[in-house]
């Protein structure tokens, strides 16, 4: 059975967030197991898009923690630190268009976060899509 992008972003989520865990408690994992361990269907998107965020997670926590105002990304949940950074990236690497993207991103902010948190989650992607990405 193949998900759609949604529904893979759901299993790409708890995969971010299951990393974060494990470097947060500071258990060596693979990340191929990871991924196996949540979606065990081999899929470019999700190994593309958890790859990417954890090639350049801290390049991707300092974006947020640019634009997070009054906050650091380390202040939220893994949850919500796995949605923001899998937007992000997603919003500067790939070539998702951004309304899809961010609308992604608050779709999942909405069944995972609370309100505070969504809206944060939400003013962050955008000030990445009109400040980061029109630099390029």
């Amino acid at each position: 059975m193949s998900l759609n992008r949604s529904e893979l972003r759901v299993k790409i989520m708890t995969i971010l967030y299951q990393i974060n865990v494990y470097e947060t408690n500071k258990v060596e994992y693979n990340v191929d197991e990871v991924i196996k361990s949540v979606y065990d269907i081999e899929n470019e998107f999700v190994k593309e898009i958890v790859y990417g965020v954890t090639t350049y997670k801290e390049e991707l926590k300092n974006i947020a923690n640019k634009y997070l105002s009054g906050w650091t990304i380390n202040r939220l949940g893994n949850t919500d630190q796995a949605i923001i950074l899998m937007g992000i990236y997603e919003l500067l690497y790939t070539k998702t268009p951004p309304v899809v993207v961010i609308n992604e991103e608050i779709n999942l902010a909405k069944l995972y976060s609370d309100d505070k948190v969504k809206s944060m989650i939400n003013a962050c992607l955008d000030k990445v899509y009109h400040e980061e990405m029109e630099k390029e």
